[in-house]
C-alpha cells in the first residue's frame, strides 16, 4: 500500500508484508532397508542412541517409522511396475509374432490378423483414456488461456512513471484520456490511442494514491501521501493518429516491455511534456495519509479517506470541510461515490465498508456492513442498485442496495483482490490481484474471462487497480501495478458474453 511522504518499490512491498522465506533445516536419519535384515543384538535404539542428533529419542524413532513405512510403499510401487512392465512386453511380443506370422503368407490364419488389430486397438484406447484423465485440468486451461486472449487484445502500453502505479481512471469528458497516480509524486495524462504522456501533474510532495476526474469540466482530483488532496485543471490536445505499425517492425520489437529495465523511460517521457505544479485547491484537513478521493455526483463536492480512520466531504468552491465521517477503527482503504445519488462508500481495514446517505442535506445517515474477515481493499457502485466489495481475504461480494443483508452473489478467488471496477454497460466486473492476475466476472459470480499473461504480455508484478472506459461503442479496460506500467486492454463483449 502507498505510504507517506513517497513510496517505492521496497517500502511498498514492505508494507504488504511479502512471505520472507525460511532455511530448510536438514534431518539426517539412519535408515535400514527394510529388504534387508539387520544385524542381531542390534536395536532400533542403539542405533539412534549412536547417531549425533539434537532431536529427542522418541520423535527420531517416530521418524525411523515413518520413513521405513515409506521405503515400503515405494517398494511395493517399484514391485508392481516391473511386474506390469514384464506384461506390457510380454503382450507386445504376441502381438508382434501374430503379425509375423500372418506376413507370412498363411491365408488361414486371417482371424489372429484381425484379432492382433483388435487388441492393439483396445490397448491403445486404454491408454489414451487413463492420460486423458490425468491432463484435463491442464488442457482445460490452455483452452481457457487461449479464449482469453481472443477475447482480450492488448491495446497500448503506457510506461514513463519511475515507481509503481497505484491508481487510474478515464476522463468523462472530451477530449478522452488516461490518468495515473504513482507513488514517484506524480500523475499522468496519457493518449489512450497512441500511449503518449500528454501532461504531468507534479503539485503533490508525496505518493500520489488516487486520481479522479470532474464529471463535467476539465479537472482533476489527487490524493496523496503529503496528507493532502489537490484539484488541479487540465488543457490537453491529442496527437495525430498515427498509421498502423509494421507487424515486422513489431516482432523485432517484441521484447521492448518485457525486457526494459525497471526506472527506464520512454524518450517522450514526462521530463518532455507539460508539467503543472501549482493546485486549483488544497484540502487538508486529514491527520494521515491520503489513499483515495472521489467527486460527488454534480462535481460540486468532493470525498476523501485516510489513514487516519476518517473520511472528510469538502465543498469544491471554498474548500471547507463539510462533514468529517467517522467510525472506522482501522485505517481507511478507499472511498467511492454513487454515479447518480449522493451516496458514498469507505472501506477499511477493519474488515468493514460503510455505506453513507447524504440525500436529505438536513442529516446523513451510515450502515456498517460486516461481510469480509480481513481488510476490505475497495468497495464501488455500480450503475444499477448494487455494491461490489473486494478483500484481502480473497473474495469477492456482490450486495443488493435494497437488502445488504447478505450478499447476492460471492466470488472466490486465489489471491487478494485490489481495488475493482465494474463496467457501466454490461456490469462485468474486473479483479486485479497481488498474484499478477486480472480477472473478469459478471453479476452473478461468473468467469467471464482471464486478460492474457505472459513473459511479453501483462504486468510482472501486482496489479493495483482497474478503470474501464465504454466511449465510442467499443469497450476498453485499463490495468495497473507497481511494474511501473499502465496497459490498456481491447474487450471483445459480444464475444465474452456469447461464451458465457
Amino acid at each position: 500500500m502507498p505510504v507517506e511522504g513517497g513510496s517505492s518499490s521496497g517500502s511498498a512491498s514492505a508494507v504488504r508484508h511479502p512471505k520472507q522465506k525460511r532455511k530448510a533445516h536438514s534431518l539426517s536419519i539412519r535408515r535400514t532397508n527394510s529388504t534387508e535384515e539387520r544385524t542381531p543384538g542390534i536395536t532400533k535404539g542403539d542405533m539412534l542412541e549412536g547417531q549425533d542428533s539434537k532431536l529427542p529419542l522418541a520423535i527420531r524413532s517416530n521418524l525411523l517409522d515413518l520413513f521405513g513405512q515409506i521405503e515400503r510403499e515405494f517398494e511395493n510401487l517399484y514391485i508392481e511396475n516391473i511386474e506390469l512392465r514384464r506384461e506390457i512386453d510380454s503382450l507386445n511380443e504376441r502381438l508382434t509374432g501374430d503379425g509375423q506370422t500372418i506376413e507370412g503368407g498363411d491365408p488361414t490364419k486371417g482371424a489372429l490378423k484381425t484379432k492382433a488389430s483388435h487388441s492393439t486397438s483396445q490397448l491403445s484406447q486404454k491408454l489414451k483414456t487413463t492420460y486423458k484423465a490425468s491432463t484435463s485440468k491442464i488442457v482445460s486451461s490452455f483452452k481457457a488461456t487461449t479464449g482469453s486472449r481472443a477475447l482480450c487484445q492488448l491495446l497500448k502500453e503506457y510506461v514513463g512513471h519511475r515507481d509503481g502505479i497505484w491508481d487510474l481512471s478515464v476522463t468523462r469528458t472530451q477530449p478522452v484520456v488516461l490518468g495515473t497516480a504513482s507513488a514517484d509524486h506524480s500523475a499522468l495524462l496519457w493518449s489512450i490511442e497512441t500511449g503518449k504522456c500528454l501532461l504531468r501533474y507534479a503539485g503533490h510532495a508525496g505518493s500520489v494514491n488516487s486520481i479522479k476526474f470532474h464529471p463535467t469540466e476539465q479537472m482533476a482530483l489527487t490524493a496523496s501521501g503529503d496528507q493532502t488532496a489537490h484539484i488541479w485543471r487540465y488543457m490537453v490536445q491529442l496527437p495525430a493518429p498515427q498509421p498502423p505499425p509494421d507487424v515486422s517492425a513489431l516482432c523485432d520489437e517484441d521484447q521492448d516491455s518485457s525486457d526494459r529495465e525497471e526506472g527506464e523511460v520512454d524518450c517522450e517521457g514526462p521530463c518532455e511534456v507539460p508539467t503543472v505544479r501549482v493546485a486549483t485547491a488544497t484540502l487538508k484537513s486529514h491527520q494521515g495519509v491520503v489513499i483515495a478521493a472521489d467527486w460527488l455526483v454534480g462535481g460540486r463536492q468532493v470525498v476523501t479517506a485516510s489513514w487516519d480512520r476518517a473520511a472528510n466531504l469538502y465543498e469544491v468552491e471554498t474548500s471547507e470541510l463539510v462533514h468529517a465521517l467517522t467510525g472506522h477503527d482501522q485505517e481507511l482503504t478507499h472511498c467511492c461515490t454513487h454515479p447518480t445519488q449522493r451516496l458514498v462508500v469507505t472501506s477499511s481495514r477493519d474488515t468493514t465498508f460503510r455505506l453513507w446517505d447524504f440525500r436529505d442535506p438536513s442529516i446523513h445517515s451510515v450502515n456498517v456492513f460486516q461481510g469480509h474477515t480481513d481488510t476490505v481493499t475497495s468497495a464501488v457502485f455500480t450503475v444499477g442498485d448494487n455494491v461490489v466489495s473486494g478483500s484481502d481475504d480473497r473474495t469477492v461480494k456482490v450486495w443488493d442496495l435494497k437488502n445488504m443483508r447478505s450478499p447476492i452473489a460471492t466470488i472466490r478467488t486465489d489471491s487478494a483482490v485490489n481495488r475493482i471496477s465494474v463496467s457501466a454497460n454490461q456490469k462485468i466486473i474486473a479483479l486485479p490481484h497481488d498474484n499478477r492476475q486480472v480477472r473478469l466476472f459478471d453479476m452473478n459470480g461468473v468467469r467471464l474471462a482471464r486478460l492474457p499473461r505472459s513473459n511479453r504480455m501483462g504486468h510482472r508484478r501486482m496489479v493495483c487497480c482497474t478503470a474501464w472506459n465504454e466511449e465510442n461503442q467499443s469497450c476498453n479496460l485499463f490495468t495497473c501495478g507497481f511494474d511501473r506500467q499502465a496497459i490498456g486492454w481491447n474487450i471483445n463483449i459480444p464475444a465474452l458474453l456469447q461464451e458465457k
